[in-house]
């Protein structure tokens, strides 16, 4: 993200630059990122730099009142043996 007093200096374009360079050197195959669909000002710099939109893929949200219904659902933790909280010893 870069903000929008600073864009127009290049800091987009380096960013993108520096992620696909490390994408290359651990011969990675693929960078992929989200954007709005309403931010053509976003998607005309992506496309620019040779991005392509993935038509395939639909991005899904749960939180609120269906966050906490979905994790109700896993029921209680399980308590973990020797700590009082997780990543924490139980006291002496």
């Amino acid at each position: 993200f870069v903000e929008p007093a600073q864009r127009g200096l290049g800091i987009g374009r380096a960013l993108l630059s520096e992620l696909a360079r490390i994408c290359v050197e651990r011969g990675w195959t693929r960078l992929e990122w989200w954007v709005l669909d309403w931010n053509t000002p976003s998607i005309d710099f992506y496309r620019a730099h040779g991005a392509v939109a993935q038509q395939d893929w639909t991005t899904y949200r749960v939180d609120g009142a269906a966050l906490s219904r979905l994790a109700e659902l896993a029921g209680p933790r399980p308590a973990e043996p020797g700590l009082t909280r997780p990543g924490r010893p139980a006291p002496a």
